[in-house]
């Protein structure tokens, strides 16, 4: 049955699955609705399907199977729909003064004559559009989140779609759900393929499976890292997704010429395979190997004696560079691309430090660079010299969600030289754009250590070029940077060629605890992080960082992190937002998880000048400074100075930071981190992991559980292959010229 029905209150609502509660007016008394429900507000007229139920315990209830909004019928309903601050612009006041004016004729003067608004005391033309305007849109959008939850589709999410494709939401998504996946962050296949079965779509039609292809190679990228599938992968890979037998695959083979004929995928030939890349990876990865092909054949003297220079330097400094130093020094300076890799300890910084002087002594202008705001702010302490992220180097602008960088071929970096550190955590799609933006006669000079994780995104740049042997570089071996009684250093690199550290109890930077299980290993990190290290060594538990190999399980980020909040930042201030992902607390240590090129931030500088900008990345680290009560708007001030404003709906973007995944940690360091060694699947538990993790630490390091577990990590020297083109793009570009 259908019943329609004004909002008295809203009960309850989860906002994980939209289950609410809903006090209704109707037929002149009160029932209770309810079911899965949008969020509705105090005065909004609904249409309901469903029935009238009887619950033991609540008695008579309407029991939603289905939810329209209707445009409310009654003065006092216009009213109250007018004053529950949905349309920006009116409080109750002025919905009053509307609704007195234009009694039932209220809400068609603001969809369709907004200039008769301004009779209102208090509402001028200009503000009459507006107001007009923000009504217009706030129905395109509750009309559209109301078709997307039918299909699925949280709250959170449906208000990203509805920013992406505004009036067209429910045209688009009931034409192609499946272009949700290309356009939309968070939208994977089996979402779109839920909604497109529902609306009645040809599970065999050609629109699903190229959906499916495309999906697949998406999926390949970032998860695994690759570039390219082999048309063979890429068809088994799409019919399982697809849930297709072996009559399909005539089908889904067609699906990946028309894909290249519409231009999403370029299929080659390699290696005696055919392969298939998105397009957007393919050009990325050809022009990167192009242009750096370029850059590697340009030589620069400048007039100068360079190793009379460096000997100047040695002495003034009293350093001695070994014979690996010198090179890397040598080939900075007169190669027009070059690359400096190794270990903790091995002297990248000092060889840096020296290229900067002696490039200063030429007046040259050198643009240092790191991937994340934390590897930049450690370059610029560790160099002296400001360094920034590669994306505020190409002067990010977000443009519909996107990623555009205002430094291009078109608008090159003024620089003569450009150094990049924390080069393993660089993609290829950021490698790409940096390249775009450097002059045909500027130096890059690439440092990095190739036995770090690689990259989060798509792409083994570093060490595809190192592989490819075509761009000079130099492997450094020799450790100097430790002293007797530290082993963060010398531990990292017995790890990283397979060997047991060292644990000695006059250590003052290592330390191990024998672990019960991994219960009792994640009770020991509470008590370490709480009070054991801040009480021996000073720390404040906001300063000390877990990195856990996995997210689930005791030892797991999700449960230490709910832990390590209870313990070290409980709920005590009366302010707190909680939301379906989090409780988040003023005081709390929180992460961005994904790229968010639209965000404004101010940053102020100690001067006491602020900066206003755009753009927070993936792997930024913060505090949660302030709460709104009324709004639960969020401010967050990042490490690297950024303050940004965060919308209840934008808190998706936020994790709780107490504990991170080894993996997001790339490119930061931290005064002490805890480890936990936990079992897990080879491909996962890796040696490399572990090193990574490790050589995040600036002064302690502290791991927890059993050495065997530590052994079978040390022993796995297991990579996951990436399937990349640039090594063979790069080797091709050399003997092909």
């Amino acid at each position: 049955m259908k019943i329609i029905g004004s909002v008295e209150n809203v009960v309850f609502r989860n906002a994980e699955n939209g289950y609410s509660v809903i006090n209704l007016s109707y037929n002149n008394k009160k029932i209770t609705a309810v079911g899965n429900a949008p969020e509705v507000y105090e005065g909004q007229t609904l249409e309901l399907d469903g029935e009238f139920v009887v619950n033991k315990k609540f008695g008579e209830q309407f029991k939603i199977d289905d939810i329209k909004l209707v445009e409310p019928k009654s003065l006092p309903a216009i009213e109250k729909y007018l004053s529950s601050g949905l349309i920006y612009g009116i409080g109750p006041v002025t919905a009053k003064r509307i609704v007195d004016e234009f009694k039932e004729d209220t809400l068609s003067v603001l969809e369709f004559d907004p200039i008769k608004l301004s009779k209102v005391r208090g509402i001028s033309k200009q503000k009459a559009v507006e107001i007009s305007n923000n009504y217009n849109e706030m129905k395109e959008m509750q009309a559209s989140i109301m078709f997307l939850q039918s299909h699925f589709i949280s709250t959170n999410l449906a208000i990203k779609i509805f920013n992406i494709y505004k009036d067209k939401t429910i045209e688009i998504v009931k034409n192609n759900p499946y272009q949700l996946v290309e356009d939309v962050d968070g939208i994977g296949f089996a979402t779109a393929d839920k909604i497109a079965i529902k609306l009645g779509i040809d599970l065999f039609g050609e629109n699903r499976i190229k959906a499916g292809l495309v999906y697949t190679l998406k999926t390949a990228s970032e998860r695994e890292g690759h570039t390219y599938l082999t048309r063979e992968n890429l068809i088994a890979n799409c019919m399982e997704i697809l849930n297709y037998d072996e009559n399909n695959r005539q089908n889904v083979n067609k699906c990946i010429d028309f894909l290249q004929i519409e231009g999403m995928v370029k299929n080659f030939s390699h290696h005696d395979e055919e392969i298939c890349m998105l397009t957007k990876f393919y050009f990325q990865e050809l022009y990167s190997a192009k242009k750096l092909y370029k850059l590697s054949f340009n030589k620069f003297e400048d007039n100068f004696n360079f190793l009379d220079s460096l000997n100047l330097y040695q002495r003034l400094h009293k350093i001695i560079l070994n014979g690996e130093q010198t090179d890397a020094v040598l080939a900075g300076l007169t190669n027009g691309a070059s690359i400096i890799t190794g270990g903790p300890g091995t002297g990248k910084t000092t060889i840096v430090r020296c290229i900067l002087e002696m490039f200063k002594e030429q007046h040259k202008k050198v643009l240092l660079c790191a991937p994340t705001g934390r590897a930049s702010k450690r370059l610029t302490e560790s160099s002296g010299v400001e360094a920034k992220t590669i994306h505020r180097a190409l002067e990010v602008n977000a443009t519909d969600g996107e990623g555009v960088f205002h430094r291009n071929e078109n608008n090159p970096l003024d620089a003569d030289v450009v150094i990049v550190d924390e080069m393993s955590m660089v993609d290829v799609s950021l490698f790409y754009h940096l390249l775009k933006a450097l002059r045909s006669t500027t130096r890059i000079i690439m440092v990095g250590d190739k036995d770090q994780l690689p990259s989060v995104g798509a792409g083994n740049v570093l060490k595809d070029l190192i592989e490819s042997k075509k761009v000079h570089t130099t492997s450094l071996v020799n450790i100097y940077r430790q002293d007797n009684n530290s082993l963060i250093v010398t531990n990292a690199h017995l790890i990283n060629s397979g060997k047991m550290p060292i644990f000695n109890n006059a250590s003052k930077d290592f330390f191990y605890e024998q672990g019960k299980d991994l219960v009792a290993n994640s009770e020991t990190i509470i008590d370490l992080v709480s009070t054991r290290l801040p009480k021996y060594f000073g720390y404040k538990p906001q300063d000390i960082q877990v990195l856990a190999p996995m997210k689930a399980g005791p030892c797991g980020i999700d449960n230490l992190n709910k832990r390590l909040q209870m313990t070290i930042n409980p709920y005590y201030s009366g302010i707190e937002l909680t939301n379906e992902f989090c409780k988040y607390h003023v005081g709390d240590k929180v992460m961005q998880t994904v790229n968010n090129y639209e965000m404004e931030y101010t940053k102020y500088e100690e001067n006491g000048i602020s900066q206003l900008g755009t753009g927070v990345f993936n792997g930024d680290i913060g505090y949660i400074t302030h709460i709104e009560p009324d709004t639960h708007e969020v401010t967050i001030r990042f490490d690297d100075g950024k303050v940004c404003r965060y919308q209840s709906t934008d808190m998706y973007q936020i994790t709780l930071a107490y504990a991170i995944t080894i993996h997001k940690s790339q490119g930061s360091e931290f005064d002490c981190v805890v480890i936990p060694l936990v079992p897990g699947a080879p491909i996962i538990i890796t040696r490399n992991l572990l090193y990574t993790a490790i050589t995040r630490a600036k002064k302690t390091v502290v791991l927890i559980g059993s050495k065997q577990t530590l052994a079978r990590m040390i022993h796995n020297n297991y990579t996951a292959k990436r399937y990349t083109m640039l090594k063979d793009f790069l080797i091709q570009e050399f003997n092909t010229q």
